[in-house]
């Protein structure tokens, strides 16, 4: 179940990308890094166009915490693994952002096995 406010949901759904950061097993934030977003019922999800060598994925691997910001919501979160709603996921891709190449990127294979679900903390 999502701890996302409406009002959360709205704005980070509605926005047009989404920084992301992992933390560090120190505590610190990584650098933030701008992807695409979208939006799945009271959910939030992200992939890696790049797959899981990026290196934002891989930061956010490492403790399954960090920080987004989107729509004027910052936000520390979790990340969690998910394979559950990909086919919901890339329909939401193709509404939110079209058809073009980068769409056929975020939505491919490679780019779904790094789906994430981010949850607020």
């Amino acid at each position: 179940m999502s701890d996302w406010t409406a009002t959360e949901l709205d704005r980070i759904g509605n926005a047009g990308e989404l920084r992301v950061a992992g933390l560090r097993a120190d505590g610190t934030l990584r650098k933030l890094v701008t992807i695409w977003q979208v939006r799945v019922g009271d959910d939030i999800f992200i992939r890696s166009v790049n797959g899981p060598d990026a290196a934002w994925f891989r930061g956010t691997q490492v403790l399954g915490q960090g920080r987004v910001e989107s729509g004027g919501v910052s936000k520390d979160v979790t990340f969690e693994r998910s394979s559950d709603h990909d086919p919901e996921i890339d329909a939401a891709y193709r509404a939110k952002y079209g058809s073009g190449s980068a769409v056929r990127a975020i939505t491919s294979d490679l780019a779904a096995s790094t789906t994430l679900r981010v949850n607020p903390r």
